[in-house]
């Protein structure tokens, strides 16, 4: 079994989540968990899987990140394109980041019920039955395999605390990577404040929450990428926002931080995220080397201690409810967990285990939410409950966070069409949100590589793909860069490109040239810079320094169609290159041809087309056209990023020599790069 991702392939076998990492990883002969079983309840209709095994299995992963987990699920159809696209909506509702080993073979003597095998090198597995799992029995196995001193830093001696996990390291799905292009990616809750008319989503695959007002405008966002930090809404880092409730008298909203186990409040007048929950026994160390440590991933559990999880501790929160004596009521997915939290220290008072129970505590306000979803249209509600049949002991338990009332509207989050649903109570017309504004979410994290993110590139990470690459050969001095971009023909912008949607970098023998520094510097200057720049050259990993655009400009020139982008660097002798990376809003253009009006397969199969241009084997157009297919919604509503990624290069010459022959020449340049992204 060594081999398992080079012998099981073929028409009985699928692996759903497969990267190169996994196969190196059994390659070195790495400690393995297989998850062997029932990860889904029905084999016939994947919508219905269990989320508690897969949450229990997650949950292993947090905890032992030194283990490569794969998932194996026998008696299975593997091949049509339909199963897949269900796939994609499982892997989106659940982050599934591990692979998983699909058959349609017969294993039974695994797979009579779910058990989890853990094995060094797939020797002398050992079997622990998954009702029975027990973490202090797994954490003695691996004692067995000798692995104690390769997970010592990992933070598995704390095994109470189920948030530990490698710092701003964080795993996302393969599989269907390329929807995150998408505007939004799996818009899970939606919550509102009636009193300022403002509505927040949780965007949860994106890890931030949207806040926006009732015509679609974008007036904030909280969250930067996924992890764990508290700070600025711009720095602040979540993962998987799930359910938020708004707190009228205070102007804040708290937020279940699902996939981290906690919950968190943003003051929405001071733009701060905090956490509640798990409460910290001591401050966080403000100085700047302690910071730059946390950034590069080398603080320690004495840098900052949180007070050890026990039998009361938040599992994968999903629900959060404010009740009438103060207190939150906050529930996992299912209901089938409630721990109530006192809402002034944000200690846990009691855990309610069980369904019968738990509904004790939150019947009305399941009711008062199932209420409001069943004015929703049938054929509407229906679309959305299919993807939720896992959770069928309560109607509609999947949506309950979903949806909210807002002045004379009813909102609901849609996971199927990606995106904000509105119903007049008055007129019963339904419509999706057109969200404008988009500048205010800024360059995606995944298009970007700030401080904290160089680690994992030195870790062998792939930054994705460059659209244009080209080379100039010119004279030092100053270079006036213009990029003109063509964006895919029967597509069009959705609103001008704004600069928080652009990074901008200079490296090597370059530097960016300020707002005051317009008029070329002198020579000594040019030179301290390509010193400076040398000595980072020689680091043992190239740190890329972050440049703010201040001097970008964008415009979008009525004559041409084309979006340009303008920036200028200053240009030592040596070798330097600017790297230019954008996020442009898009959609499908509406060419008013009739015949092409209702046809969604066509506008489904172009989208997946745009967002997978290198037809990436994990993810089949075919899959991601039919995933599309879902929503009812007109495609050509459907706004998505088309990301761009420029590199030029420049390889400077000497300086010329003036007719004293002691001062240098600077050379003022001019530059255009065409970029087509069709």
């Amino acid at each position: 079994m060594k081999s398992a991702f080079d012998q099981l392939q073929g028409p009985n076998h699928f692996w759903l989540n497969k990267d190169d990492g996994n196969k190196e990883f059994l390659k070195k002969g790495g400690t393995i968990l297989v998850v062997a079983g029932r990860l889904f309840e029905n084999s016939e209709i994947l919508g219905r899987h269990s989320g508690v095994i897969l949450e229990k299995v997650k949950l292993l992963q947090q905890r032992f990140p030194s283990i490569e987990v794969i998932g194996f699920q026998d008696r299975i159809s593997v091949c049509s394109t339909g199963d897949q696209s269900q796939f994609i909506q499982l892997i989106m509702e659940e982050y599934i980041t591990f692979p998983v080993l699909l058959t349609n073979k017969n294993f039974s003597k695994l797979t009579d019920e779910a058990c989890f095998i853990l094995s060094k090198d797939f020797k002398n597995p050992l079997i622990f039955p998954e009702k029975d799992l027990d973490i202090a029995m797994l954490n003695k196995a691996f004692e067995e395999l000798s692995l104690q001193c390769q997970v010592k830093n990992t933070a598995v001696h704390n095994l109470q605390s189920s948030w530990s996990k490698e710092a701003e390291i964080i795993k996302e799905p393969q599989f269907c990577i390329a929807l995150r292009n998408l505007l939004l990616y799996f818009p899970a809750c939606i919550s509102a404040d009636e009193s300022r008319k403002r509505l927040f989503l949780s965007d949860s695959n994106h890890h931030r929450i949207i806040i926006f007002d009732g015509n679609g405008k974008i007036l904030d966002r909280i969250g930067s990428c996924p992890g764990f930090e508290d700070g600025e809404f711009e720095s602040a880092k979540l993962l998987r926002p799930a359910a938020s409730f708004y707190h009228d008298s205070e102007d804040c909203l708290y937020i279940v931080d699902y996939e981290n186990h906690a919950i968190r409040r943003a003051d929405l007048e001071r733009r701060v995220l905090e956490t509640v929950y798990p409460t910290s026994s001591n401050k966080r160390s403000t100085s700047l080397w302690t910071w730059i440590r946390t950034k590069l991933g080398f603080a320690s559990d004495a840098d900052v201690k949180f007070e050890e999880h026990d039998s009361r501790a938040l599992m994968y929160p999903w629900h959060l409810i404010k009740s009438v004596d103060n207190n939150f009521l906050i529930a996992s997915r299912s209901f089938e967990n409630l721990w109530v939290m006192d809402f002034a220290s944000g200690a846990i008072k009691e855990v309610v285990k069980g369904l019968p129970n738990t509904l004790e505590f939150c019947r009305h306000f399941i009711s008062e939410k199932v209420s409001l979803l069943k004015t929703m249209p049938d054929f509407l509600l229906q679309q959305q409950s299919d993807v939720n049949l896992s959770r069928k002991k309560i109607p509609y338990v999947g949506l309950i966070s979903c949806v909210t009332a807002f002045e004379n509207h009813i909102i609901m989050s849609d996971t199927v069409g990606q995106g904000v649903l509105k119903l007049n109570r008055e007129s019963g017309i339904s419509s999706n949100f057109q969200f404008s504004n988009l500048g205010m979410l800024g360059l995606p994290y995944w298009l970007s590589f700030p401080l904290e993110r160089f680690y994992a590139l030195a870790a062998g990470l792939s930054v994705g793909q460059t659209d244009h690459i080209q080379q100039f050969s010119l004279l030092p001095g100053k270079v006036d860069i213009r990029l003109s971009i063509d964006i895919p023909n029967d597509t069009e912008l959705v609103e001008p490109l704004h600069e928080s949607c652009i990074w901008f970098q200079a490296r090597g023998a370059a530097t960016e040239l300020s707002v005051g520094e317009r008029v070329a510097g002198s020579s000594e200057k040019v030179g301290v810079a390509q010193q400076w720049y040398d000595e980072l050259d020689n680091l043992a990993f190239e740190s890329e320094l972050v440049i703010e655009d201040d001097n970008s400009t964008m415009d979008t020139n009525s004559q041409d169609k084309r979006i340009h982008i303008d920036c200028i660097v200053n240009t030592s002798p040596g070798t330097s290159e600017v790297i230019i990376y954008a996020a442009l809003y898009i959609k499908l253009r509406r060419n008013h041809v009739v015949e092409d009006d209702n046809n969604q397969e066509k506008f489904a199969a172009r989208i997946a087309n745009i967002l997978n241009p290198k037809g990436n084997e994990r993810f089949s157009d075919d899959s991601c056209t039919k995933f599309l297919l879902k929503s009812n919604r007109d495609l050509r509503d459907l706004i998505f990023i088309k990301p761009l990624h420029v590199r030029i290069k420049f390889n400077s010459h000497n300086h010329p020599k003036a007719e004293n022959s002691k001062d240098v020449i600077l050379t003022d340049s001019s530059i255009k790069v065409d970029v087509s992204l069709n």
